[in-house]
């Protein structure tokens, strides 16, 4: 169980603070059991509210500072993802972002870095679904990032280049 003020990534709703571990006044929520009313860090007026006790939620703590320090280690390690065929591009994308895992978050980015590149070189853009995507797993590193080594959201991306360049 997590405890009132941890942070946490949970789903596709980023990285959250514990709020509070209790029972909820809500239409059609149980009453008797618990649920962690968490705030997302990215989104400071919304409230995410789920039960202590599900099993079916994909939530765990956000990596500590080591962790973090040794995951921008591996990222040059790290494979792109593979994506089997054109038609199974946005499932591939969203199977990996959601499993909370931040190796599979830089296996997205990495892909997706490369086929901007190639479709800049072949005098395309980068499509839309790409883009967003590429959008939402630089959200989920870089915001679990931020709380894990300290630094401001601004400077997350930046600190990962200086890092692997050295």
């Amino acid at each position: 169980m997590f405890e009132k003020g941890e942070y946490v990534v949970y789903g596709s709703k980023g990285v959250c603070q514990i709020q509070d571990i209790s029972p909820i006044d809500i239409p059609g929520a149980d009453k008797n059991r618990l649920y962690y009313i968490m705030r997302p860090v990215q989104n400071t007026n919304g409230t995410v509210y789920l039960p202590a006790d599900s099993t079916k939620a994909v939530i765990r703590r956000v990596m500590s500072r080591e962790e973090a320090r040794q995951l921008i280690d591996e990222i040059p390690q790290i494979e792109q993802l593979k994506v089997p065929d054109e038609k199974r591009r946005e499932a591939s994308y969203k199977e990996a972002l959601m499993t909370c895992n931040v190796r599979e978050w830089v296996s997205i980015i990495k892909a997706l870095y490369v086929r901007r590149t190639e479709r800049l070189a072949l005098g395309k853009k980068i499509t839309a679904l790409d883009e967003r995507y590429l959008k939402a797993a630089e959200q989920e590193l870089y915001g679990e990032l931020s709380i894990s080594l300290g630094l401001p959201l601004d400077e997350v991306e930046s600190f990962i280049c200086d890092h692997i360049e050295n």
